[in-house]
């Protein structure tokens, strides 16, 4: 693991978009969306896999053990359907499970749809990463990250980014800095290291 760099590991749990029926939304809005809001410097490692929990795991894991990813964002198979079991491959390569981050995920998206109830995206440690399962829609990927914002732009309920980066330093990854215009970064006083 790179110290300078933050890696994170972009994952699109899809059968379709596995097999090229549809191109994946998931990871190119990821992506762009990593680019605009974190100020260090960051590199990517993605993979487009299908709805198939022993695939799932074994991505993860080699995104953690082998890629030496700091974080790993998951996008797709949450839901109530048969196949959706990215959230149970993801508990079965856990060390610790971070509960709240699905919490807050669910609360922000029912200020958007009431269907937000179905969603069972989970957040685990594993070894030295964090690896969170965001929604499937670009949309609603964005809404929870950046939380909800009031006409000016001030936030009203905060999303998930806010609380990763400290998350990170918890658990002795890189220190990552982000632009306070789209997610303000929450570290206590103690944790924040004077900018160079």
């Amino acid at each position: 693991m790179s110290e300078q760099f933050l890696t994170v590991g972009l994952v699109s749990v899809s059968d379709r978009a596995s097999a090229g029926v549809y191109e994946d939304k998931g990871i190119p809005s990821l992506k762009a969306w990593l680019d605009n809001v974190l100020l260090t410097p960051w590199q990517a490692v993605a993979r487009i896999i299908p709805d198939e929990q022993a695939e799932i795991e074994a991505t993860l894991r080699d995104l953690v053990d082998h890629e030496g990813c700091d974080l790993v964002l998951t996008t797709g198979g949450t839901g109530p359907a048969l196949r959706d079991v990215t959230p149970e491959a993801t508990l079965a390569v856990a060390d610790k499970e971070m509960p709240g981050f699905g919490e807050q995920m669910r609360q922000i998206s029912l200020h958007f749809v009431p269907t937000a109830i179905l969603s069972r995206q989970v957040a685990v440690i594993r070894k030295q990463s964090l690896i969170i399962n965001l929604p499937g829609q670009p949309k609603a990927i964005q809404e929870t990250l950046e939380g909800l914002k009031d006409a000016d732009g001030k936030t009203v309920v905060p999303g998930i980014f806010a609380a990763v980066p400290y998350c990170l330093d918890l658990i002795g990854a890189p220190y990552i800095e982000t632009r306070e215009s789209i997610v303000k970064a929450f570290r206590p006083k103690s944790a924040i290291k004077p900018q160079a």
